[in-house]
Order: C-alpha cells, then structure tokens, then sequence
C-alpha cells in the first residue's frame, strides 16, 4: 500500500566526471562520454591501479578562497551540488523548520583524515589545521548545506557505503510523506581519490588493474570487464510535497513514487541477489505499480562480475527482460556514496526527456545476463516509469521509482 503524499522532483544538481553540472553531466552521458583518465599524479606510480574517475574542474576553484580552505573536498562539491539544485527549482520560499537536508556518504571526509594524519606525524599537533574535525565529519556536507541554505528540519547523514546517496533520497521522500517536511534536499557525495582509498579498494581485487585506453576500462555487463573504476562526484535533487510544490508553481521533473531499502544479512563484501531483488519487489509496492509499469532500469552495475550477474538474476526476476536497462558507471566509474544519487538522476532525467543512455564499452554482452541492455546509441521512447538501482558492501541495497 502507497504510503500518503506525493513527492515531486523539482530540482537537480551535480559534479561528476562528465561535467561540473548537471546539464553537462547528462549530456555526457547521452553523448556516450567517458570521464575515466590515467592517473598522473606522482603518488599513483607505485599503485597497482592507474585509472580512476576525477572531477573535471577543481571545486575549490569555484568558491570564495576562504570558503573553500575550511571545507574538505566532499564539502566543497555538496554545497556546489545543492546550490546548483536549489536553484534549479527556483529557490523555493519555505518555512526554514520545514527544511530538511539529507545526504549521504560512503567514507566521510577520508582526504582531509589521510591528509592531516601526514600533517600530524610529519610535523606535529601544532601544524594540523584548526578545521579538520568539522572537515572529517561524515555529517559535515549534510551540514554545511543546511547552514548554506538555511535549513533548519534537520540535517540528516545515511553512512551505507554505495548505497548512501540513493538512501538518502529515500529518507528525504519519508520526510516529506511522514509530514515533517515540504521541502527536502537530499543526495550523495563522494571524493576519495587518494593512494590509500585506492590501493586499500585494489587489495580486495575490486578495482580493474588495466592500464591500457581508460576509457574502455569500465565494463559493465561486458564478458570482458575486470572490475570497477573508482571515482568522486555529488548528485543533488530538490524533492517537494506536492502540494507545497502546486501552490508555488513549481515545475517538476517527476515524481519519486516509490523507495524501499533493505538489508541482505548475508555477507559484508558479496552481492545478494535475494536482497536486492526484495528491494526492487518492496519499492514497486510501495509505488503502487507492476513490473510491466516498469520501462527504465538504472542498474547499479559496477563492471564486478559477482555483482553485474547478481543484480541481474534479481532485475529479471523482478522485473523482467522488458525493460531498458542502462549501467552509466560504464562512463563515470563508480563514484561509491555519490552513485546512486547521480543513478537516480539518469533515470528520471530518462523519463522526462525520452532518451536511456547508451552503456559505453558493452562489446559482447555476459551470455548469462539475460536484460536488454542498451548500447552503442541512446535509445528513444516514451516511458511512465523508472526504476534506479543501487546497493553497497555491508548488504545495503536500495530500490527507487520515478514516474513521468
């Protein structure tokens, strides 16, 4: 049963690898772009990986100086993401306690942690900046954003690794039906391109090793990926009851009609197909729709063989073969915490324009994923309803619907 409220989309904002916006970053993906690069930096030369999946303009460059100093990386792009957002649904004029914030991160501000532990055991306590605590915290983008806005409904920070920016949506849409909020801002943030992140994550052997064309490294779906393409970014949407929307004259992108969000329980690294497809069933229930509504899938699909084949098992057995389905990973690498809010962007940006983006790099697809997966060019309709995938180590997984 669909619980009560509507909620309307009626802003969205993002940095990803394809651009320093949300336009730009669909375009991106439309166009079939890649934004994965060798890295270059002198701290990559001993790494076993040597691609990875980097903004395309420095954030603290788009900020006042004194601004930028006091926030960590992951900050800086939130309150860049959310400006963008807050904008983009025409600054609403709302009561600030019925405000709310929500987003998401996998790893905190994990730069600034690694980076003033370097301080610290180079040149001792009086060299550490007097920011970092407030630059390290895992809550710190959720509250920078609500004291950049003015927020005052709380401002709420869903840790689930990879899941944590799609969770965050689905806490924002609860906000809203549960009458605590008429605006919400909510999504996930990511930046941890670091030697420590990435030869922590090559250690677990998730990460492709490839060094040849880094635009083809990413692979989702394909017989011959090797694993994913570590990546940063944030993605941002304004969610409104829908009544408060109305009454302003807000246009909206679409609907989030529909989140659920489950544990496996199962394993802390391993895919779960049982989890995510009871997900995918609970998030179409509480839409109040069936899988043949169903016409778009993000999928989460990183380009790891365990988990494209598990998450495929659970959309074919949930949803069926019918539905377009798109893995945009395979252009932005994986971008952990920022992921599924960006995913979920895809998709309802998908419905409103008519267009799936094409999965870059898809050659050959797995023989044992049985989906219609779509490549080689964007493929055009009309579609009523998405569904975006997305799911994190520790057994999170997260199902949301939008309607047209």
């Amino acid at each position: 049963m669909t619980r009560n409220g509507q909620v309307l989309v009626t802003g969205v904002g993002a940095m990803t690898p394809l651009g320093a916006d949300a336009p730009s970053s669909w375009a991106g993906l439309l166009d079939g772009k890649s934004g994965v690069r060798f890295l270059t930096e002198e701290w990559a030369a001993d790494l076993p990986v040597h691609v990875a999946a980097g903004l395309t303009v420095d954030p603290a460059s788009l900020l006042p100086r004194t601004e930028a100093r006091k926030l960590d990386r992951g900050e800086q792009i939130a309150v860049l993401g959310a400006r963008e957002a807050w904008q983009d649904a025409g600054a609403p004029q709302v009561d600030p306690e019925r405000f709310a914030v929500v987003i998401g991160t996998g790893t905190g501000g994990v730069l600034t942690t690694l980076g003033q532990d370097d301080v610290f055991e180079r040149a001792g306590v009086r060299r550490l900046s007097p920011f970092t605590v407030p630059m390290l915290m895992a809550n710190g983008p959720a509250a920078w954003v609500s004291m950049d806005l003015g927020a005052k409904g709380g401002a709420r920070t869903p840790v689930s690794a990879c899941a944590s920016g799609a969770e965050a949506l689905a806490l924002g849409q609860d906000l809203i039906r549960g009458g605590r909020a008429d605006v919400v801002i909510a999504g996930g943030v990511e930046a941890c391109l670091h030697p420590f992140t990435i030869a922590a994550f090559a250690q677990m052997k998730a990460l492709s090793t490839r060094s040849v064309d880094p635009e083809a490294v990413s692979r989702p779906f394909d017989v011959d990926r090797s694993g994913f393409v570590m990546g940063e970014g944030v993605g941002m949407m304004v969610l409104e009851r829908a009544e408060f929307a109305r009454s302003r004259g807000a246009r909206a992108y679409g609907t989030l009609a529909g989140s659920a969000v489950t544990s496996s329980a199962n394993h802390i690294t391993a895919s779960d197909a049982e989890g995510q497809a009871l997900a995918m069933e609970l998030a179409l229930r509480d839409a109040d729709l069936s899988p043949a509504d169903i016409g778009v899938v993000h999928a989460h699909a990183t380009s790891t063989e365990t988990g494209d084949l598990a998450e495929a098992e659970a959309i074919g057995r949930v949803v069926g073969s019918h539905t377009a389905v798109t893995a945009t990973k395979s252009m932005t690498g994986h971008m952990m915490g920022a992921s599924g809010a960006v995913g979920a962007m895809a998709a309802l940006l998908a419905l409103k324009d008519g267009t799936v983006p094409a999965t870059r790099n898809l050659d050959e697809l797995d023989p044992r994923v049985e989906l219609d997966v779509v490549r080689g060019r964007p493929r055009t309709g009309q579609w009523s309803a998405a569904l975006a995938n997305s799911f994190g180590f520790g057994g999170h997984n997260v199902s949301l619907v939008f309607t047209a």
